[in-house]
């Protein structure tokens, strides 16, 4: 007969000592004890407008190359230079 694992008291450990059981032990042993839960996650809609904008090829290859310069998405640094100009004009 083989031993039937019990999962531990969970809300009588810290974050770390649960994270370390976790880390260390297969849940595929405690399966019996385990109970499905459906989870819903809602995700925010994003606070911002989107704007679909047309360039050039060549226009988009240097955003492109300038963005990954500065470490940025091509996204971000387009929407810096858009909101620099707008100042200005």
């Amino acid at each position: 007969m083989t031993k039937k694992n019990k999962l531990p008291d969970f809300t009588k450990m810290t974050r770390a000592e649960e994270a370390a059981w976790f880390d260390s032990h297969d849940l595929g042993k405690y399966e019996g004890e385990l109970t499905p839960v459906d989870v819903v996650i809602e995700l925010a809609k994003p606070k911002e407008e989107m704007l679909v904008l047309r360039v050039s090829k060549d226009v988009k290859m240097r955003l492109e190359k300038k963005a990954k310069d500065k470490g940025l998405s091509t996204s971000n640094l387009a929407r810096i230079l858009l909101t620099e100009k707008l100042q200005t004009i």
